[in-house]
């Protein structure tokens, strides 16, 4: 059980930017992301105590932040695009290549329906197995196989469109 306050700020300084990450790649808003990250962990902090560990805090953090990204995507409807000037720090560091092709792939994934964009973000910005993805999202591995291999599929088709089928 996680208790003292010392405890939750190592919480918030060990994750803030895992929670604000997942938040901003799904919904490419960073004010509303850092409103969904300030609103994960004011429900930390009252929630401290149910929290059996460490390990327990990280895995509830992953999953209120997906539900709340989700729930504030289904809210609003328009998803406006942000520069790459206006980008924040990545949890996972990005491999270097062209920046073009890496915006107009952001873009495309921005474009997906709300549950498959959540399995590629989880997926490949967050580096979860699918198991792990099962669990944040509380359904069957086989749907999160299904959503990633139909996600994969839709991007492949709109890469081939802005490429000119030479991809």
């Amino acid at each position: 059980m996680i208790t003292a306050a010392g405890e939750f700020t190592a919480l918030v300084k060990e994750h803030q930017a895992m929670v604000f990450s997942l938040a901003y790649h799904y919904l490419q808003d960073r004010a509303l992301a850092e409103e969904i990250a300030q609103d994960v962990f004011l429900l930390l902090h009252r929630r401290l105590d149910t929290l059996e560990s460490p390990a327990h805090a990280a895995n509830w953090l992953r999953k209120v932040a997906t539900h709340r990204s989700i729930d504030a995507a289904r809210r609003r409807k328009l998803r406006p695009q942000v520069s790459l000037e206006e980008a924040p720090e990545l949890s996972v560091s990005a491999s270097p290549g062209d920046p073009v092709l890496s915006e107009r792939l952001r873009q495309m994934v921005a474009s997906l329906p709300d549950k498959a964009r959540m399995v590629v973000v989880l997926r490949y910005q967050e580096e979860l197995e699918l198991e792990e993805i099962a669990g944040v999202l509380g359904i069957p591995i086989g749907t999160v196989k299904s959503q990633l291999q139909r996600a994969l599929a839709l991007l492949r088709i709109k890469m081939q469109r802005t490429l000119g089928g030479q991809a």
